[in-house]
């Protein structure tokens, strides 16, 4: 993404930190404050329209579970190994979606954000681009989609291919052909979607999602107890095969944090990503103690805010190319603490000393 800043400061699911996630208000708060990018997840309605929701589970994202219309709705499913009960976008059609109003997802960490619940309706991802290109222009710089691809082999599996709609949507929306000026990332926990999306010749940095631990449900469905772990994909000769394959991975913060008795320090995955020419992003970064690592909290209310800006330099400080945050200002401050940071480092100090011991 050369049109845009290095790190990149990505707006996940917009500004959730100031107002529920995946709203318009929230997308454009995100680029007022600084976000060079924002990050919409993408599930699909029962006729075929892509959604953007954290989740097709949307009871703690939307008030369907106080309309009376929609009770019948409410049921049992088994998405990707996991059993929920609640209300899913795919047993909705768009029409009755759009009816529904967002609620902020963690009320009891972030209060101000639900202050804001049942004032905005959801949005389509088509909605979505005519925000980032409205909001683009107001602030006259590029600003980048990361569009998250979630549940794909699930969807897939119910008539509702994600590879295929988001291919057509992006065709029709004229999005992403030209990345300088629209930049374009897809990402996803499940490669297959990403190869799936290559094949359908999508003009897009791909980016593989890995969790600390577990396996790719995608490769689970089809392998069983023999898929390989997403520690599997770590190793260097992991990496080096999806360098093969995909342009970046996107990885939990804590997989950049070494805790040790000397403090906190960045462990080696972005420096050996690198090697292989992948790119890293990492997320989340938030200023409450409930998501610092522990050398970074400040006192036991988990929804205190605490070091933050001491965790985010360090997770900066690994060479990472960008980064998803709640507070896209907060972001942006980290990133020219960082700078600075690095410009006035005494030549004898460890780059990656910071914070005391945990």
């Amino acid at each position: 993404m050369d049109s845009l800043p290095n790190p990149l400061v990505i707006g996940h699911r917009g500004a959730p930190g100031y107002r529920p996630e995946h709203t318009e208000s929230s997308y454009r708060l995100a680029v007022a404050l600084g976000a060079d990018a924002v990050e919409p997840d993408l599930v699909a309605s029962k006729d075929g329209v892509l959604v953007v929701r954290h989740e097709n589970e949307i009871s703690g994202t939307t008030d369907v579970a106080a309309r009376a219309e929609f009770a019948d709705r409410r049921t049992t499913k088994r998405v990707d190994g996991h059993e929920l009960t609640g209300w899913f976008t795919e047993d909705f059609t768009w029409a009755e979606l759009s009816t529904l109003t967002a609620r902020e997802r963690i009320p009891e960490v972030r209060t101000v954000s639900a202050g804001f619940d049942g004032t905005e309706g959801i949005l389509r991802f088509a909605d979505l681009v005519e925000v980032v290109r409205s909001a683009a222009e107001a602030h006259r710089r590029p600003v980048g989609v990361v569009a998250e691809v979630k549940h794909a082999d699930y969807f897939a599996s119910i008539g509702l291919p994600l590879d295929r709609l988001l291919a057509e949507e992006l065709a029709a929306l004229g999005f992403g052909t030209d990345p300088h000026a629209e930049p374009l990332i897809i990402e996803s926990f499940e490669q297959s979607v990403l190869t799936a999306l290559q094949a359908r010749r999508v003009q897009a940095e791909f980016v593989y999602l890995i969790e600390r631990s577990g396996r790719p449900s995608d490769l689970v469905a089809r392998l069983g107890d023999s898929a390989p772990s997403y520690a599997d994909a770590m190793t260097d000769a992991g990496l080096a095969a999806l360098a093969l394959e995909v342009d970046a991975i996107s990885v939990d913060k804590a997989m950049l944090i070494d805790l040790d008795d000397d403090g906190a320090h960045p462990t080696d995955l972005v420096e050996r990503a690198h090697a292989v020419g992948l790119r890293v992003y990492t997320w989340t970064l938030r200023p409450e103690n409930r998501f610092l690592a522990p050398p970074f909290r400040d006192g036991s209310d988990p929804a205190a805010v605490g070091r933050w800006l001491e965790e985010f330099v360090l997770v900066l400080s690994s060479g990472v190319d960008g980064c998803f945050v709640d507070q896209a200002d907060l972001g942006v401050a980290a990133r020219s603490a960082a700078g600075e940071r690095a410009e006035h480092r005494d030549g004898g100090a460890r780059p990656s000393d910071v914070g005391g011991s945990a």
